[in-house]
Formats: C-alpha cells, sequence, structure tokens
C-alpha cells in the first residue's frame, strides 16, 4: 500500500517560513537603541545594518537563479532555517566576542538575511508545485504569515521587554532563533514536489526574452515599492502625525499596517475562487494610490492615520498576486522565474523606502511629502494590470504555455 503524501505539514512548515522571515526581518530593528547605547555604534553604523541585510537578500536572489534547481528545494529550503537560526544565535554572541561589536552584527546579519532570501525564491514555488486545488487562495493565505510574523515578532518583543526589560534581549534573541531550528526538521521531513519535471522548464535567457515576464517584473517591483514605502515609514508616520510617543507609534503604524495587510491576504484566500485575480489587484492598486493621497494630503490626524491602516489592506494581495499571476502566464517560468519576482519585489521594497526618505529631507523633513510621491508604484501598477487585461494574449505565449 503506498503512502499517501501529507502535503499540509509541507505548508505548515511553508507557512513557518514566512514567519521566520518576518522575524529576521523585524526583530533586528527593534534593537537600534540599544546597540547604539551597549556598544557605542554610531547612528550612520546602524543605517548599514538595514542595507546590509536587503542588499544580501538580493543577491541570495539573483543567485538562486543559477543554482536552486541544480541542488535542490529541500537542500536549499533545509539551509535557510539553518542560516536563520544561526544568525540570530550569533546575533547575541558575536558582538560580546569580537573586538569590534559591529563586525560582529553584520556577519549576523549576512546570515540570516541569506536564510530570508532563500525563503523567498523557494517558499512560493514549493506551494505552488503541492497538488492543491485554489493555488491563487493559497498563495495568498501564505503570504498572510509574514504579516502574523510580523506582529508577533513586534507584539511579543515589546511585551517581553516590558516585562523582563530590555537588557535582556539576548535571551529572547534565543527564543526567536527557535522558530527556524524547529522549522528544519518539517522540511527535512515535509514532501517536497519540483514546479517543473526536468528539461521542461525554460531556460534564463528564453525567459528573459519573454515580452510577459518583463511586464511581470514590473508589477512586482511596484507591489514591493508600494508596500515598503509606507511599512517602513508607518512609525515615524504615526508619531508625527498623531502626536503619539516613539512606543506607541512603534505598535499603532507597523502592526495596524501588518494586521490589514495579513486580514486582506486570508480574506482572499478565503473567496479567491469567486473572484477575478486581475480586477481585484486592480481594485486594490487604485485603493492603495488613494490610501497615500489621503495620508499624505490630509490635514486631519485621524484621517491620515486610517490612510496609513488602510493601506495595509490594499497592498496585501499585490505580492501574492503577481505571482499568481506570473504562475498562470508562464507555467514553465520554473525556479528561476519565481527568483527573478522575489529579486523584482525585494528591489522595489529596498529602493522605495529610501526615495521617500530622500524626498522628505529635501521637503525639510515632512514626510508626506515623500509619501505622497510613493502613490506613483501603485498608479503604474495600474497600467501594468491594464495592459496585462487588455492586450497581454497567446501570442506572448508559445504553444507549450511560455
Amino acid at each position: 500500500m503506498i503512502k499517501q503524501k501529507n502535503y499540509k505539514k509541507t505548508l505548515i512548515a511553508c507557512y513557518l517560513g514566512f514567519v521566520t522571515q518576518a522575524i529576521s526581518a523585524n526583530f533586528t530593528p527593534l534593537l537600534f537603541l540599544t546597540f547604539i547605547s551597549t556598544y557605542g555604534i554610531t547612528l550612520e553604523k546602524i543605517a548599514m545594518i538595514p542595507l546590509v541585510f536587503y542588499l544580501t537578500q538580493l543577491l541570495i536572489d539573483l543567485a538562486a537563479t543559477k543554482f536552486a534547481d541544480k541542488i535542490g528545494y529541500r537542500t536549499c529550503v533545509v539551509s535557510s532555517q539553518v542560516l536563520s537560526a544561526i544568525g540570530l544565535v550569533l546575533m547575541a554572541v558575536l558582538p560580546e566576542v569580537l573586538s569590534v561589536p559591529f563586525i560582529g552584527i553584520l556577519i549576523s546579519v549576512v546570515l540570516y538575511a541569506m536564510g530570508s532570501g532563500l525563503v523567498e525564491v523557494l517558499v512560493s514555488p514549493i506551494v505552488e508545485a503541492c497538488p492543491f486545488e485554489n493555488k491563487e487562495g493559497m498563495m495568498s493565505l501564505l503570504h498572510s504569515f509574514y504579516c502574523w510574523g510580523a506582529m508577533g515578532v513586534i507584539l511579543g518583543s515589546t511585551l517581553f521587554f516590558a516585562i523582563f526589560g530590555l537588557e535582556n534581549w539576548k535571551i529572547l534573541t534565543f527564543i526567536w532563533a527557535l522558530v527556524p531550528l524547529y522549522n528544519t526538521f518539517n522540511f527535512i521531513s515535509c514532501p517536497i514536489e519540483r514546479l517543473v519535471e526536468d528539461g521542461k522548464s525554460m531556460g534564463i535567457r528564453k525567459l528573459l526574452k519573454t515580452p510577459i515576464f518583463w511586464l511581470m517584473i514590473i508589477l512586482m517591483v511596484c507591489s514591493g515599492a508600494s508596500e515598503a514605502s509606507m511599512a517602513q515609514w508607518a512609525s515615524a508616520f504615526t508619531e508625527s502625525a498623531i502626536g503619539v510617543s516613539k512606543t506607541v507609534g512603534d505598535l499603532a503604524g507597523p502592526c495596524l499596517f501588518a494586521m490589514f495587510m495579513g486580514i486582506s491576504r486570508i480574506l482572499y484566500g478565503k473567496f479567491s475562487e469567486k473572484l477575478d485575480l486581475t480586477k481585484v489587484m486592480l481594485v486594490c492598486g487604485i485603493l492603495c494610490a488613494g490610501c497615500y493621497l489621503l495620508a499624505s494630503l490630509s490635514t486631519v490626524p485621524i484621517l491620515g492615520l486610517a490612510g496609513c491602516a488602510l493601506c495595509g489592506l490594499t497592498v496585501g494581495i499585490m505580492w501574492p498576486g503577481s505571482i499568481s499571476i506570473s504562475s498562470q502566464k508562464c507555467p514553465r517560468g520554473g525556479t528561476a522565474m519565481f527568483a527573478f519576482l522575489a529579486l523584482a519585489g525585494d528591489l522595489g521594497a529596498m529602493v522605495s523606502p529610501a526615495m521617500v526618505g530622500t524626498l522628505s529631507e529635501m521637503a525639510d523633513g515632512n514626510l508626506k511629502t515623500g509619501l505622497l510621491a510613493a502613490a506613483i508604484f501603485p498608479i503604474v501598477l495600474v497600467f501594468g494590470l491594464l495592459i496585462l487585461k487588455k492586450y497581454v494574449n497567446i501570442a506572448f505565449m508559445d504553444k507549450d504555455g511560455v
């Protein structure tokens, strides 16, 4: 008797993979002030930490186009959890044992950023390769776990620090490292299928010559930018818009944004079979631009906060939706396509917050100016979707479904 494969275990492992990524991306920024006071690290050097994180993740996205299929999904995704766990553990150890604590922090960041990049590239195609029905809904639900992970890290860490004190942050670092450590064994034992059979996926050169692929890249850049522009500045915006303390701003801004983003992904996951994905993304893109305009132009603080929070609701479907559309339009794109999509999304997420900050600085520190400019990203996404809906047809694809 053939034992039936338990793909629910695969799904749980992938859910926790995104929770791990949320820990990697959101925990260390909570410690920036602690690093400054404990190790005497300058603010200029602290600013290098997120830059190193995202650059490392981008490089992994790019490299994965070459090695992921050759090495295999399981080896790569298990490595992602091991690297994340080691990086978090070393975050608490290396600054104490190295003569330059900042070097120890950067080494740790590089390690867990490598893990985060592998999660970004591999988890979506692993779920896409599973024999589930309603792949669009599954993809949306999968990506909601990054949102819940981000909320869990922010709320859990804040509660821990309130009870045990900020000086015990190393203990909490070890606790968060248990998540990827546990999930390592999930990925070792769960069934993992290949997205495309050997020899049937498109080559990278052919993929890069496919017009629709570049349209998908534009959608992913705009998705990452639409999400990150508000997410990265949510705390500062909340503080300035409604005049609250930094602690309240950290909780209200990022947590509300993440909560609404997670809700939107769960809702689409539940009702996706009854909805047209492209139409949903069009509506969300228009509403997202409206949220940026509301946040940046409103003179009423509570309306500005509403624009910030509801922006999370509108961007939630963009990233997983763009991945699902890409899978439909380029079914033989393979792992390379997912790696390039992750690269494009991460590029948008890295560049857009810097753009908001630069433009705000040019406007004498007026954050609303930078956020107003960021409305261009959902607008471009809407135009891209309209082109996709109106002009893209079978002429862009060969008879094999490329």
